[in-house]
């Protein structure tokens, strides 16, 4: 398996191994390694390692997942919310990595899920077994896990055709006025900053419907209801409309509050059962570092810092 990742080089001048070096976490001999197997290309043709890039330059770099990538089982004591023969659903906790990634070694949701559940779909390889679709790491809740194929394809394609219920809860800087909204903008690459995403001009369609539960000094609680599951949607469409999210250490302000990223839960997950067709909705309570805060505020205390 492999996973590639596709760069727009923003700066010309630069050989492609120099460039590569200073935008991914890959070192210049794994640069030259994967140069040297014909694994990165330069709009769709092989290039050298002197190659000098050029502005808007489409680079796609192929990395092969380690073979002795350690996917061992862990117990992790999971929260697995529902479980039948085709599906399950787990309360993924703050602070876990769904799958293993390439820059990242540590143990992840699936680490936790080999130890807990029998068998889990192989579609997306044997770095990602069960999993259809994912949250960052910090954003905690529920998410849907196949257990086979046949209901791995079914759950992929509700997401594709927008049939599926994901509810998230969000806390932002800002005092909202309207009671709800719809934010309909794209999202891609931020131009200025590769790591982050942004509403750009020919990005992927992002759509983010939001109502107001309850407003405190300075600050919104807010449910967010998905159409779409871009990459950070409803971290880049809050800040987009001036209501970043409180504690997200990328689009939030440099002064961060807490230590555990962004206050968002994926409180409900909605599916058609991928064999009976009935419908499933599940419901998740705020982790306990969402409610202090919300305690905090509610009350009146400062929670700056």
């Amino acid at each position: 398996m492999k996973e590639e990742i596709e760069i727009i080089v923003d700066e010309a001048g630069e050989r492609i191994d120099k460039y590569l070096a200073s935008h991914t976490t890959l070192s210049r001999n794994k640069i030259q390694n994967l140069l040297d197997n014909e694994l990165i290309t330069v709009n769709e043709k092989l290039v050298k390692a002197n190659y000098k890039v050029k502005e808007n330059d489409l680079i796609i770099v192929s990395i092969p997942f380690d073979e002795d990538y350690d996917l061992e089982p862990v117990n992790m004591n999971l929260d697995i919310v529902y479980e039948d023969s085709d599906v399950l659903v787990v309360n993924k906790p703050q602070g876990l990595i769904v799958h293993p990634t390439l820059t990242t070694k540590e143990k992840t949701l699936v680490n936790g899920l080999m130890y807990q559940i029998k068998d889990l779909s192989g579609i997306n390889g044997v770095n990602r077994p069960g999993i259809v679709h994912r949250i960052d790491k910090d954003t905690s809740g529920l998410l849907m896990v196949a257990k086979n194929d046949f209901a791995h394809n079914s759950l992929v394609q509700q997401l594709m055709n927008k049939t599926t219920t994901r509810v998230y809860i969000a806390l932002v800087y800002g005092i909202i006025e309207e009671s709800k909204g719809r934010i309909n903008a794209p999202i891609g690459r931020d131009k200025l900053d590769r790591k982050k995403m942004a509403v750009v001009e020919g990005g992927k369609p992002a759509v983010t419907n939001f109502t107001v539960l309850e407003r405190f000094d300075g600050y919104t609680l807010v449910e967010c209801r998905l159409e779409t599951g871009r990459t950070h949607q409803i971290r880049v469409h809050m800040k987009y409309i001036g209501h970043p999210l409180v504690g997200d250490p990328l689009y939030g302000p440099k002064k961060q509050i807490g230590n555990t990223g962004q206050y968002l839960h994926a409180k409900i997950i909605g599916f058609n059962h991928p064999r009976t067709n009935k419908y499933l909705e599940f419901d998740s309570e705020l982790p306990d570092n969402f409610k202090d805060i919300l305690e905090k505020l509610r009350k009146g205390e400062k929670i700056n810092g």
